[in-house]
């Protein structure tokens, strides 16, 4: 293909993601903070680059993923940022969990520079993301969504349309905040079972099978049942971002939600332990048996 595609962030979700950009024969202009890490990419059509605005320089699409707010400004806006080598009419596909205020300013930074954003984030384990089998939200004007569809189908198995603005951004954090109370949920519920003689892992056998016939309690409960915290796909300290992102827009929003106080306290106790670099389930279930003495 012709199209050179910056991209940028290879942490767990980031590299299979851009593998496959690579297998579906796209030429990648890639840039990583710890650059050893683009050797991880393998052989192909890469560029390795020095900077995020190399990394933009004469690309039609340029994909971020990053999870942190203040990374991902820097990485647009900053001194060697996205949008001083960015093409006109070119598009910055945003994939990662972020504030919908981030959303919004980097959208009217692009916008100002004669440049399109568009926000994409996906729903998917690293496991995931190595099988194309993502969800991808997105949300933006019409011509992005276009331009982003044929690389988009590389990465996932579907792509939800929400609107415009940063309307993708809130769907994320919301589905985010729905793991993390079934994670605590499902750590409570198997933790009572183990407490009362019951193998838990049956009980997760059971329910996943039956009345809670579904990824997240399949995959997830799993996971949990057996204890089973490695490798580690999302971490710990992550969880808590997205934990504090959901109680800023339930305040913003003017919603109570009563559940978020719990999840953030578990993830914020596990991070204050120590386990921040953990993956979630171990920061939640864990956490969850520890409290229970199991």
């Amino acid at each position: 293909m012709d199209t050179k595609i910056g991209f940028i962030g290879l942490g767990h979700m980031g590299t299979p993601m851009a593998k496959n950009l690579l297998d579906a024969g796209y030429h990648l202009q890639v840039y990583n903070r710890t650059l050893s890490k683009i050797d991880e990419l393998g052989e192909g059509a890469i560029t390795k680059c020095n900077s995020s605005a190399a990394a933009a320089d004469g690309a039609l699409i340029v994909i971020t993923m990053l999870s942190d707010d203040e990374v991902l400004k820097e990485t647009v806006l900053g001194e060697n940022g996205i949008l001083k080598k960015l093409p006109k009419g070119a598009l910055h596909i945003s994939m990662s969990t972020i504030s919908p205020d981030t959303a919004q300013l980097l959208s009217d930074a692009h916008k100002a520079a004669g440049s399109t954003y568009l926000a994409a984030p996906v729903f998917g384990r690293p496991e995931a993301a190595a099988a194309k089998k993502l969800w991808v939200c997105v949300s933006g004007d019409q011509y992005a969504k276009d331009l982003a569809k044929p690389v988009l189908e590389n990465l996932g198995q579907g792509i939800v349309d929400f609107g415009d603005g940063a309307a993708a951004n809130v769907v994320k954090i919301a589905g985010n905040f729905m793991i993390m109370a079934s994670m605590e949920m499902m750590a409570e519920a198997y933790t009572l079972a183990e407490k009362s003689g019951v193998d838990r892992l049956k009980v997760a056998e059971f329910f996943g099978s039956t009345l809670f016939n579904a990824p997240i309690f399949q995959n997830y409960g799993r996971l949990i049942a057996n204890k089973q915290y490695e490798p580690v796909g999302f971490k710990s300290k992550l969880g808590l971002k997205d934990a504090r992102l959901a109680f800023k827009l339930s305040q913003q929003t003017e919603t109570p939600m009563p559940v978020v106080n719990t999840v953030h306290n578990r993830l914020l106790s596990a991070v204050a332990k120590g386990w921040g670099e953990t993956d979630w389930v171990e920061g939640v279930g864990r956490g969850v048996c520890e409290d229970a003495g199991v």
